[in-house]
């Protein structure tokens, strides 16, 4: 495979930037693949090639190139070691502070030319962009999880954004395999804006007893053909995740179908966050 000219830089480890980074190495790219921690560092390219390992065990990948797609990532501690990457995707927790910090620094260390994005699923790209010398080189990239399964790329333009920024950066995902979406700046932008009020009706139809969750996933798998129904979805993305974006809408655009429901925000301070906790509208640990 064809090596592309662009080094790309991923600033954090965890899901999202485990799978960029795997993406982006399987495309032909060097990925320098950066967190604060080793460990995490550590568990993040584990993942990656456990995750390869299932792609050759559906033989659709040989071990070789499994080995070089793996010698494309490199694991790194500090952030000055993505000085000479073109290309930086933060992936940081959605914490507008943290991600303040951690773009001004970056923001020291790369090239003027170097076009930074994040891939941030609720915070404004406008205000994100108001922290850097050239908001101009600034986007959003919201990719969906999993990575190297899902298709669309939210390619999100803030006030500032400029036109060969999104060109850039479309072609990137495009590169990627990915099929780039064009959206403006505005919470939630489009696919959470949508899909989260259907979680949270979903959960209301719960409260009020219209049916069990069972029923009322199954409903939306055989009636709106989804893969998933919504409150399964809600415990697999986790209900700690689903009650932050709704209450973020909410706070944003202040419509009450936004407010979290109780039946979400209840099981949020039992500790019951659905997959990753073992319990959340379904019990995983029976």
């Amino acid at each position: 495979m064809a090596a592309h000219k662009h080094t790309i830089g991923i600033i954090g480890t965890g899901t999202m930037g485990q799978g960029i980074a795997q993406v982006a190495a399987q495309a032909g790219y060097e990925v320098v693949l950066q967190n604060r921690r080793q460990e995490s560092v550590d568990r993040g390219m584990k993942a990656i090639a456990k995750s390869l390992d299932r792609i050759v065990a559906k033989q659709k990948m040989t071990d070789a190139e499994k080995t070089e797609t793996l010698d494309r990532i490199r694991g790194v501690v500090p952030l000055e070691e993505l000085k000479g990457c073109e290309r930086i995707i933060e992936c940081a927790p959605e914490d507008l502070e943290l991600k303040r910090d951690l773009l001004q620094k970056i923001d020291q260390i790369v090239s003027d030319e170097a076009i930074i994005a994040t891939n941030t699923s609720s915070l404004s790209i406008t205000k994100l962009a108001s922290f850097l010398k050239k908001p101009a080189h600034f986007v959003g990239l919201h990719f969906f999880n999993p990575v190297p399964m899902m298709k669309l790329v939210e390619v999100v333009r803030g006030m500032r954004t400029s036109d060969s920024t999104i060109a850039a950066v479309r072609g990137l995902a495009e590169n990627l395999g990915k099929v780039p979406i064009d959206v403006m700046d505005s919470p939630g932008f489009v696919v959470n804006r949508v899909l989260f009020p259907m979680i949270n009706e979903a959960a209301f139809a719960l409260q009020q007893g219209v049916a069990k969750p069972e029923a009322i996933d199954e409903c939306m798998k055989l009636g709106c053909n989804h893969p998933l129904g919504p409150l399964a979805l809600a415990d697999l993305v986790g209900l700690d995740v689903v009650f932050a974006i709704l209450d973020s809408l909410y706070r944003e655009y202040g419509e009450p179908r936004y407010a979290p429901c109780l039946e979400i925000k209840k099981r949020v301070e039992a500790g019951w966050l659905g997959r990753k906790s073992g319990r959340g509208f379904y019990n995983y640990d029976a």
